[in-house]
């Protein structure tokens, strides 16, 4: 008896804890579900299904800019808002599930929360991504492997059919043993954020199981490191000969007041592979896709790029018109990273979409919805490049809602590597593929999104034929 009205006063008590956070906050009065006010596990159960990012649109869809989605986590797709908490010095800090993802002993560039310390890695980093730099000493390479992917496309898809996100994935990752790594980082890193208890436990499990698979999941930062260490290595070979991303951070290491380790640099070079791998290769694969379900725009771009030189350059690319906008509403649309990118809020609170809420609690933004709010792009969920042939018709902030690489001092250091392997890969795609068409396994449904930290096409293949 004495056992049951313990347990008995325990429920009660939680219970009164739920509903005393859940009502003694200013958060209840944000729209959002019934049950948003007292539990996360819906929004996990999303999460599990690969459905974040078009859950949350959905509640944007019916309770307008500022939602809420979880006991201390706020959605918000309202410009202006997301406009204060990525500015410069806002006081919006990343949160702690940046460092849950990218799981490393010390962060890396990604996860580090402090904005000083992130100013100082960025300095560090940067100058290996920067456009004069990548003309100079990345930009053969590039291409060579951007023809070397479209003939093996052109190969398959002339044989029967062509699985681009396969040789778009190649395209951007040098090493085949390698993909499977970065893609479990992806997955892995996001579910290890969203549930660090249960990883920890099944993790402990799995140490002591003979299933390989379970292993390699559990333990992905390991292969993604072994991937890392031998870039960097092999870069230290080179004595300085050969200019590469790894090389670079190697040569600035030393340069800060507070220069990095080895195992830092091998840290950065990992992050550095995982963040420019599949995120090129899913938003070319959902360029190509979109391409080729209009056949007028398909020809047109093939006329386009048809006219350039044989050694053409990616300068020259830069002022093809069809090409950029096509490139500009594939990021706007199908970027690789659309989903949430949370905050958390000064300590002392804040105002947002005239609500006040409270300090040290999550706010997220994500490009998903802002890029499809019929406010800033008209007939948002159509694929219309001509809408970036004329920007001077487009609302006044529309290019600042357009984000597909981050925003503010966030930022991704590589978005001229990404442009420039996007403006290449889809040159000659065009060039080398004419009169390309969807093969009848590539259908809406399997081009749906799934949303694991980045996307990916339901079917995880996209196929084509000539």
């Amino acid at each position: 008896m004495a056992v049951l009205a313990g347990l008995l006063i325990l429920a009660t008590a939680w219970l009164f804890q739920i509903l005393h956070r859940a009502y003694s906050t200013p958060l209840r009065q944000i729209p959002g579900p019934w049950y948003a006010p007292f539990t996360h596990l819906v929004l996990k159960a999303q999460v599990l299904q690969g459905r974040r990012l078009h859950y949350i649109h959905d509640l944007h869809e019916r309770y307008g800019p500022i939602v809420r989605i979880a006991p201390k986590e706020v959605a918000i797709s309202d410009f202006d808002a997301f406009s204060e908490i990525h500015r410069i010095n806002s006081g919006y800090h990343k949160t702690l599930w940046y460092e849950m993802v990218n799981n490393q002993e010390v962060p890396g560039i990604f996860a580090i929360r402090d904005p000083k310390q992130h100013a100082q890695r960025r300095r560090l980093l940067a100058r290996g991504f920067s456009k004069s730099y990548l003309k100079e000493y990345w930009e053969d390479s590039i291409r060579e492997k951007a023809e070397l992917a479209v003939a093996k496309i052109k190969r398959d898809a002339t044989k029967g059919s062509a699985d681009i996100l396969k040789w778009w994935t190649f395209y951007t990752t040098d090493k085949n043993q390698y993909m499977r790594a970065v893609e479990l980082n992806l997955f892995a890193g996001g579910m290890h954020a969203e549930f660090p208890i249960m990883w920890d436990v099944i993790w402990s499990i799995c140490n002591y199981l003979p299933l390989q698979s379970l292993r390699q999941l559990f333990h992905y930062q390991e292969y993604t490191m072994e991937y890392a260490s031998r870039a960097v290595n092999n870069s230290k070979s080179q004595d300085g000969n050969t200019k590469t991303i790894f090389s670079t951070i190697i040569a600035e290491a030393g340069k800060e007041d507070t220069p990095l380790t080895d195992k830092q640099v091998k840290l950065e070079a990992g992050n550095m592979i995982v963040a420019g791998s599949d995120t090129t290769a899913v938003t070319l694969t959902y360029l190509i896709w979109a391409v080729l379900k209009k056949p007028e725009l398909r020809k047109d771009l093939e006329e386009e790029v048809r006219e350039l030189k044989e050694d053409f350059t990616d300068t020259d690319l830069e002022t093809l018109p069809l090409l950029n906008a096509t490139i500009e509403e594939a990021l706007r649309l199908y970027s690789a990273a659309p989903a949430s990118l949370p905050r958390q809020t000064p300590a002392n609170g804040a105002t947002l979409c005239r609500y006040k809420l409270p300090g040290n609690i999550t706010v997220c933004t994500q490009a998903y919805t802002i890029h499809r709010d019929p406010n800033m792009f008209s007939d948002p969920d159509n694929f219309d490049p001509t809408r970036f042939l004329h920007p001077e018709t487009l609302p006044p902030n529309s290019s600042a809602a357009l984000h597909p690489f981050g925003a503010g001092s966030r930022i991704c250091l590589g978005i001229h590597l990404a442009r420039t392997e996007l403006r290449l890969a889809t040159a000659l795609f065009f060039r080398e593929c004419v009169g390309a068409r969807l093969a009848g396994t590539t259908t809406d449904e399997s081009m749906e999104m799934e949303n694991f930290f980045l996307i990916q096409p339901k079917a995880h293949r996209c196929e084509i034929v000539l």
